[in-house]
């Protein structure tokens, strides 16, 4: 008779309740009881965030995909310690040898040499101007940015150069850097979207443990607006029966505060981010699980996940449709249905550095 399993128990400050093997690995791992006396004093101790040094050459990512609205973006960090249970990057940290669980929120790779390969970047001959996403993949201003100040010193580049760029955040901590966003919005190079879950500070304490509390993202969309910064709101991802029933309430609460513009999308469940969802609706939401996951499958042609352009970001079907009806009444009754005109790719310059021969023209 093989010992028996010992389940993972949520762990506060974290969001995935399990660490599993990456996808990549030879071998998986369990934790089992031996037969040993266990005291709740033998626990593991929490898991620590620990720092490591992303030794990437090049800084800009690029993209084709049609369903996205650019071709280029900059992630300061590598994983992230907000602890977003449902977020899409988690399957990266398989890349290296590691797990998308409590992993991907725990060992954080930074980046401290991003804004010199930027201004390398910026710098080279022929480079195309077009604007750079931040806040894709990983959270620019997640915790570990009031220390290492990363995303600060890619801003810094940006400003001197005068390139165009947008960022998405969960983080109050975005309103640090106004000083550098407000004059950059106002020659329309850059704009700022939140991305708020739900209202409900409890659920987003379980679900996205280290980001700003809901209400303190609220008032860092009014900061940027008053600063004349063009902020938004992303109601995203939004879960069937879970928070999608938040959703006119977080367009009202974002245009109330100075929202421009929205945009929302559909929970996604890549690779082992099904079964990270599932631990995590198991053990904050038991007797929703099974409701959500089976409308998620039934948004998803009866899977999971769907990674097709286009439907991935939405959905299909007629729950899908219905959520896609409720978000362009909304906003187009709150006034954030409005066009935006596109980020000012004119003004790019690269700026004069010692030892360069002076132009007489």
């Amino acid at each position: 008779m093989s010992d028996p399993i010992i389940p993972d128990k949520p762990q506060k400050g974290r969001g995935a309740v399990s660490n599993p093997v990456g996808r990549y690995e030879p071998a998986s791992r369990q934790r089992i009881d031996d037969g040993w006396e266990r005291r709740d004093d033998d626990e593991l101790p929490p898991p620590q965030t620990q720092v490591r040094v992303d030794a990437t050459r090049t800084i800009l990512a690029r993209n084709d995909s049609p369903d996205i609205g650019f071709d280029r973006s900059i992630n300061a960090y590598r994983g992230c310690e907000h602890g977003c249970v449902y977020c899409f990057a988690r399957p990266t940290h398989a890349y290296f040898g590691l797990s998308s669980g409590l992993d991907f929120e725990t060992k954080i790779f930074i980046k401290p040499e991003a804004p010199r390969l930027l201004d390398q970047e910026l710098r080279r001959k022929g480079y195309d101007v077009a604007p750079i996403a931040m806040g894709t993949n990983t959270d620019p201003y997640q915790p570990l940015e009031r220390e290492h100040r990363i995303t600060r010193g890619i801003l810094e580049v940006l400003r001197d150069y005068r390139h165009p760029f947008t960022i998405i955040t969960k983080s109050h901590l975005v309103t640090r850097d106004l000083d550098i966003l407000g004059p950059m919005a106002k020659e329309n190079l850059c704009r700022v979207g939140l991305s708020v879950t739900t209202l409900d500070r409890d659920l987003a304490r379980k679900m996205e443990p280290r980001a700003s509390t809901p209400s303190r993202r609220i008032e860092a969309i009014r900061l940027l607006a008053e600063a004349g910064v063009e902020a938004g709101v992303m109601a995203a991802p939004m879960i069937p029966a879970l928070n999608d029933m938040e959703l006119e309430k977080i367009l009202e609460a974002a245009a109330a505060a100075g929202a421009r513009w929205a945009g929302h999308t559909i929970l996604r469940l890549p690779y082992e981010i099904k079964d990270l969802m599932r631990e995590w609706l198991e053990a904050h939401a038991p007797l929703k699980a099974k409701h959500v996951l089976s409308l998620v499958r039934e948004m998803r042609g009866d899977k999971l996940n769907d990674p097709n352009f286009g439907s991935r970001m939405r959905g299909e079907g007629a729950y899908a449709e219905a959520l896609g009806l409720r978000f362009r009444l909304a906003v187009k009754r709150l006034g954030l249905d409005r066009d935006l005109a596109p980020l000012d790719c004119t003004k790019f310059a690269k700026p004069a550095r010692a030892g360069d021969q002076l132009a007489f023209l």
